[in-house]
């Protein structure tokens, strides 16, 4: 028999901040790049880009290059059009409802930047970027890259215009657009006001339901635009009602039972895969952007 997975704790997204020179973003989830702290493994952290017009530019604002090593980048485009570059040669835009899901692994240089032709006119830009940790077993796997574009990704009805996108694990019975390392369910949820749905989460995973906009009712507990519910343990069903029209990222996953050591954008397990990690970059053994 099921029982509700009460929320434990709202979170509220910290004040908005610079990432390089164009993304201006709010961190909600609680910091997990610390091994007590990560009471939400395997996620780390999930940064939300809420809408902005970005006006036209001589040239291309993001992030420039730089690393990362043992973990996964997920990033959603909702608005404006974001494009990439990495060391293992892949190249490619993202446009609105496209996923790009990066397996760092064992080290990757990348870039992700707006496009040249958005650029040129400017536009509106929303965007969210989800990092996933890897079992000590993948760390150093070679890295890979998943371009999940909108038509890839599997959308189910709620209501008359809401709708679930499966980007990863499985809903109602249908499964998700991306591969991954361990066992997670992304799912980006759009409902309309009185829209609701209801999830069955294993009790051992860690939940969180982020939402970006509007406002819903999660096992009767009200939750608001740029707030964040993280779950109990006990208890497997989660009921989402919307009381507002609203946008959301709903995460669940096995927790990864294994030590965190990070420093910026290497996530590892001790301070000494850290030294080689930094070691291996500074050698140039990651390859270049090309």
């Amino acid at each position: 028999m099921n029982t509700k997975k009460q929320v434990s704790q709202i979170v509220i997204a910290a004040a908005p901040h610079m990432v390089g020179d164009g993304f201006r973003v709010q961190s909600t989830l609680p910091g997990g790049t610390r091994s007590e702290n990560n009471v939400i493994s395997p996620f780390i952290m999930m940064d939300y880009a809420a809408p902005n017009y970005i006006p036209p530019s001589p040239r291309p604002r993001g992030v420039g290059e730089h690393p990362h090593k043992g973990f996964e980048t997920v990033t959603i485009v909702y608005q404006g059009e974001l494009e990439h570059r990495d060391s293992t040669g892949s190249h490619g835009y993202l446009f609105p409802g496209d996923v790009q899901w990066m397996t760092a692994a064992g080290g990757i240089l990348h870039e992700e930047k707006y496009s040249e032709a958005f650029t040129k006119t400017g536009g509106k830009a929303e965007f969210a970027q989800l990092w996933v940790n890897l079992p000590k077993a993948f760390k150093n796997n070679p890295p890979a890259y998943q371009n999940l574009t909108k038509a890839d990704i599997p959308v189910i009805k709620v209501g008359a215009e809401g709708y679930v996108r499966v980007i990863a694990g499985e809903y109602a019975g249908v499964k998700g657009a991306a591969t991954t390392f361990s066992p997670v369910n992304v799912l980006d949820v759009h409902l309309k006001k009185d829209d609701s749905i209801t999830l069955q989460i294993p009790e051992y995973f860690n939940a969180a339901a982020v939402v970006f906009q509007g406002e819903v009712d999660i096992n009767g507990q009200s939750v608001k635009a740029v707030e964040t519910a993280l779950f109990e343990k006990n208890g497997t069903e989660v009921t989402i009602t919307a009381l507002k029209d609203t946008a959301m990222i709903v995460l669940s996953g096995e927790p990864i039972d294994e030590p965190i050591f990070a420093y910026g954008p290497f996530v590892m397990n001790t301070e000494e895969d850290i030294r080689t990690a930094i070691n291996d970059y500074n050698a140039g053994k990651w390859g270049q952007l090309r």
